[in-house]
């Protein structure tokens, strides 16, 4: 299973000094079966802590969930700011979600080329 992100996630994560390890962490989470919410369409909202905090007042990642075996963040808010998106941006969500499941290994590997998916790789820890 691979994990990526766009490059709008990408630029949220940065502003709000969100790290790669993270992402794999709400992944892992929700394979475990706890998932924060799950919004229909393959698409779930995870929570990501604040630096130096806990999850519960940091923020909400939505993420496409098992698309043909991947993962992507595409899109984050800060609780502080705002707690959930509108009916209007799921419903955009959801019609992007199936976009991506349209995807073959070549389209993916091309955006990936074009900066406009990231892929996250896995920690690698030295022992």
């Amino acid at each position: 299973m691979r994990i990526f992100k766009t490059k709008a996630f990408d630029k949220f994560a940065q502003k709000n000094h969100i790290l790669d390890n993270e992402l794999p962490k709400a992944i892992m989470r929700a394979e475990q079966g706890l998932i924060d919410a799950d919004l229909g369409g393959n698409i779930i909202k995870q929570r990501l802590a604040r630096e130096g905090q806990g999850r519960s007042g940091g923020f909400r990642s939505f993420i496409f969930y098992r698309i043909n075996e991947n993962n992507y963040f595409v899109a984050g808010i800060s609780k502080n700011v705002r707690d959930n998106i509108s009916p209007q941006e799921l419903t955009a969500l959801k019609e992007l979600a199936k976009v991506y499941a349209t995807f073959t290994p070549q389209q993916i590997e091309l955006q990936i080329q074009n900066g406009l998916l990231i892929e996250v790789l896995p920690e690698v820890k030295n022992e």
